[in-house]
């Protein structure tokens, strides 16, 4: 078992010194208000949780937890220090980082005359940057010492809801370890090896980041099911009743469905349905910004694409797959089909292959669409990949089809391959002949 000191004492902190010293480690708790020390000494909770209190008078009674403001003898008794102090809004949106600042400072000082390894994890919530920029090099600058070396440092964020955190703590949705080394990743990774969830080890900033994607998607999923109810109440239907039946869709509603990164969306139902509920709320005079937000900002998605092929350097384009989605021959609204045109009438020479659309084996709706909606394109059609990629300079990948996943290995070298599905792979981003539209 590690001996661990945590600096902050909150929610997160108090909540994790608990919970770690349960699990048969000695915990020591940092903070700068004596009143915190003091009451956790005293075998209390410096903060309202359920079964929170009888943790801690455990613990005191114990010996596995005790609380000290001094930094220095923490650091000394401890191999792994835990961050969680407050990262408060400024006025203009950004965090306030004064408190992890400080107690960086402090640990970095701490840690000059301390011989052993050290690990020390940043678990407030930060941008994607901070713990890289600010707190490795104040370590580094404050001990005389060398992350990666003589210390290491990972991140790793929480996702502890107030009034339920013991729970959460124990049983969480998964784990993230955001760690450049392997032994640091190691050490973090033992600390949780008692929970029964997914545990990923991921880059620090990726982990940064994950905090900020599940907060901002919580976000969303609350104004969302208040746009739906504001809807719903002025036509009469029970929210309630419609979102429960919602939730019971775990195959496309509640899943990854639909999460992953890359072109805007299109076919023949969402931007139709969409487009069909903001009207109604207008027609019921209602402010619903983010239902109306969403076109707007599917189409900023497909002027990235359109930047992205025009400083590519070239106006053969070559574009692969173009229905709206992969093993479908659906035009109606594809959005590389409004690609496709909006290239057309900058004079681009574009060539188009499909193999799912063929006027040859098209029939009813779809052939309908393009003899009368798109004709131009229906002329830009190649039955044959290789002949598209010979007669272009610039690849753009529009679906997923499985036959455009190691299309690169079919160029001369000379190509520039946009990538607007991840076709090409989760492990391969954005260099110079290669660009994705969002990694």
């Amino acid at each position: 078992m590690s001996t661990i000191s945590i600096f902050g004492l909150g929610y997160v902190g108090a909540v994790s010194l608990a919970c770690l010293a349960e699990n048969g480690h000695k915990m020591i708790g940092v903070d700068v208000n004596p009143l915190k020390a003091e009451i956790i000494n005293a075998g209390r909770s410096p903060i309202i949780e359920h079964g929170l209190e009888e943790m801690i008078k455990r613990g005191a009674a114990s010996g596995t937890i005790r609380a000290t403001m001094n930094t220095h003898e923490a650091i000394h008794n401890t191999d792994i220090s835990f961050i969680s102090v407050g990262t408060p809004s400024n006025g203009n949106g950004s965090l306030d980082l004064s408190y992890v600042e400080k107690v960086a400072r402090e640990i970095g000082k701490a840690l000059t005359d301390k011989n052993q390894y050290h690990v020390v994890i940043l678990r407030s919530t930060v941008l994607p940057g901070t713990t890289e920029e600010l707190l490795i090099p104040i370590l580094e600058q404050e001990s005389g010492k060398k992350c990666g070396v003589d210390f290491g440092v990972c991140f790793n964020p929480e996702f502890l809801r107030e009034s339920t955190a013991v729970k959460d703590f124990y049983d969480p949705p998964f784990t993230v370890i955001g760690a450049e080394d392997d032994k640091v990743a190691d050490i973090v990774q033992g600390l949780y090896s008692m929970l029964n969830a997914p545990l990923r080890i991921a880059s620090i900033r990726e982990a940064e980041m994950i905090k900020y994607a599940c907060n901002a998607f919580h976000a969303l999923k609350v104004t969302f099911a208040n746009e739906i109810g504001t809807v719903c109440k002025a036509a009469g239907i029970d929210s309630h009743k419609v979102m429960e039946i919602f939730c019971l869709d775990t195959k496309l509603n509640l899943s990854p469905y639909y999460l992953k990164p890359g072109y805007a969306f299109g076919g023949s139902c969402l931007p139709k349905d969409l487009r069909a509920l903001v009207y109604l709320g207008r027609h019921f005079d209602l402010s619903l910004p983010v239902l109306e937000s969403i076109i707007p900002s599917n189409e900023l998605q497909m002027e990235r694409a359109y930047r992205m092929v025009t400083q590519a350097g070239s106006k053969r384009v070559g574009v692969l797959g173009f229905s709206f989605k992969a093993g479908t021959d659906d035009l109606r609204e594809s959005p590389i089909v409004e690609l496709i045109e909006r290239l057309i009438g900058k004079g681009y020479e574009i060539q188009v292959y499909d193999k799912n659309v063929s006027l040859a084996n098209l029939y009813g709706a779809n052939r309908a669409y393009i003899e009368k909606e798109i004709p131009h394109i229906a002329q830009l059609m190649r039955d044959n990949i290789e002949d598209v990629i010979e007669s272009s300079d610039v690849i753009v990948i529009g679906n997923n089809s499985p036959e455009f996943q190691n299309v690169q290995s079919r160029y001369n070298g000379h190509h520039v391959t946009i990538d607007l599905v991840r076709a090409a792979g989760k492990e391969v981003v954005s260099s110079a002949k290669y660009h994705g539209i969002s990694w």
